[in-house]
């Protein structure tokens, strides 16, 4: 395994022509426009079409899906947080030990996702596509790279997944909505599955 896991971004688009991407940064404008307005549940892909006065196939062509559309309007926070985490100072970038980089980084993972949440919801509708996509498989990739460095027994692979899902979109929503959590609180209880998988503890 690579020493730093290459980034991939979300959306990470072919080379296009200049109105083709002319197209695409108008159509994610009307879907970040609505998102503010109405909030990520209720946009759908005939609302992006109509406010970016195009047909509902040209969306549809562009994203694939509704799923495909939110994960494009995440896709520059997801740069932002995959350079911090890859290339970026300790302890969340190399340089610290590889706990304190796997405690850094769920910590920054939640504060992304608190920033994005509703969008990071909408685009989690079908959680095994979420898991293929290119985010979800840094992260993942990330995490093990931690878990063997630290030098953790047992199947690294269904541990990185049971960490993973500490981040699952709609559970955070559901503990800082309806439970009242804190981000403070979850990130003090991802320090310490961490330090416990880790046996830090």
């Amino acid at each position: 395994m690579p020493s730093e896991p290459l980034p991939l971004s979300l959306s990470a688009p072919p080379v296009v022509r200049a109105d083709a991407a002319r197209n695409r940064a108008k159509l994610l404008e009307a879907a970040q426009t609505l998102v503010r307005e109405q909030g990520a549940e209720n946009v759908t892909m005939e609302a992006v079409a109509a406010a970016a006065c195009v047909g509902k196939g040209t969306v549809f062509r562009r994203f694939g899906d509704r799923a495909g559309l939110m994960y494009a309007l995440l896709d520059q926070g997801e740069r932002d947080f995959q350079q911090a985490f890859i290339f970026g100072p300790p302890p969340l970038g190399p340089g610290a030990p590889p706990v304190e980089r796997l405690e850094a980084f769920g910590a920054a993972l939640l504060r992304h996702l608190e920033r994005h949440l509703d969008v990071f919801v909408a685009a989690s509708r079908e959680p095994v596509k979420r898991l293929g996509v290119g985010p979800a498989r840094v992260h993942a990739t990330h995490i093990a790279m931690l878990l063997q460095q630290a030098k953790v027994g047992g199947d690294v692979e269904q541990l990185t997944q049971v960490l993973l899902g500490f981040f699952e979109p709609s559970q955070v929503k559901y503990l800082l909505t309806e439970r009242g959590r804190s981000v403070e609180d979850l990130e003090r209880g991802w320090r310490d599955l961490v330090r416990r998988i880790t046996h830090r503890c």
